[in-house]
């Protein structure tokens, strides 16, 4: 499209970064010896798009994203991340792509010698190689606020509840400013009222960073607060893929399992 001044505008339409495609799997496959854990998965991840997904343990959930990050190699199927094949990339283009994903698992993985403010700092200056204080310190506030826990800044993780060990983890995940989240279970072991807490953290995380976010999950009210899109795994495949009430009405015996205690 040529402008007024008869230069060719090369900007892309609005909608097209909101369309992009920031994850494209296509008939994923990975096996373990003779146990076939993904046997046909496929999705395409949008930009800030949060895609919730079900399954019961054993069903494969964690092992795609450990795919997506290439800690594991898929034995099949295609997988790209920004439009790259993940499996096809060597040490040091994988340690770039995983700066730009962030991956808070379970425990949240603090390191418990170190206080907050240490754990926050660690990305920084180990991965991003910051060197200049202020821009630390800023940097450390400024994701402290956001998750509510500028109190806790000089705390040890062991002086921190279950709730605040993961605020902390997300922190510390979010400070790198990684386009792509991936929650491993992000409110297990947490009581209902610090689940739905965390939950609404992801939702305004999401808001204000823009990311786009894979929620592994069995917690129900966890996928009605966090999803744009929810598809449900059985046995190595996804069986059902809509949005929360789309879901509710679903039936399948195996979705309405999950929304049976809902009801």
């Amino acid at each position: 499209m040529k402008t007024e001044d008869g230069n060719t505008n090369t900007k892309k339409p609005a909608s097209a970064k909101k369309d992009e495609v920031v994850i494209h799997a296509k008939g994923l496959k990975k096996g373990f010896g003779e146990k076939e854990v993904l046997k046909n998965i496929t999705f395409d991840l949008k930009r800030s798009e949060n895609m919730v997904v079900l399954g019961r343990s054993g069903s494969g959930k964690s092992v795609t994203i450990q795919c997506i990050v290439g800690m594991l190699k898929p034995d099949g199927g295609d997988l790209t991340v920004f439009g790259e094949n993940v499996a096809g990339m060597n040490d040091n283009e994988l340690k770039q792509l995983r700066i730009k994903i962030g991956f808070l698992f379970q425990s949240g993985a603090l390191y418990d010698s170190m206080t907050v403010r240490e754990n926050l700092e660690f990305p920084l200056t180990r991965v991003l190689k910051i060197k200049d204080q202020a821009d630390i310190d800023q940097r450390v506030e400024d994701v402290l606020d956001g998750v509510g826990l500028m109190d806790a800044v000089d705390k040890l993780p062991s002086d921190l509840s279950g709730g605040m060990r993961k605020r902390v983890g997300l922190a510390r995940t979010l400070i790198v400013k990684p386009e792509i989240m991936l929650y491993d279970e992000p409110t297990t072991g947490l009581d209902p009222i610090t689940s739905r807490e965390i939950s609404e953290l992801i939702l305004n995380m999401q808001k204000k960073y823009k990311t786009s976010s894979i929620i592994i999950t069995h917690d129900m009210e966890c996928a009605r607060i966090t999803a744009d899109r929810i598809v449900v795994m059985e046995d190595g495949e996804y069986i059902a893929e809509g949005s929360y009430k789309e879901l509710q009405k679903s039936d399948n015996k195996i979705v309405k399992s999950f929304f049976s205690e809902t009801i």
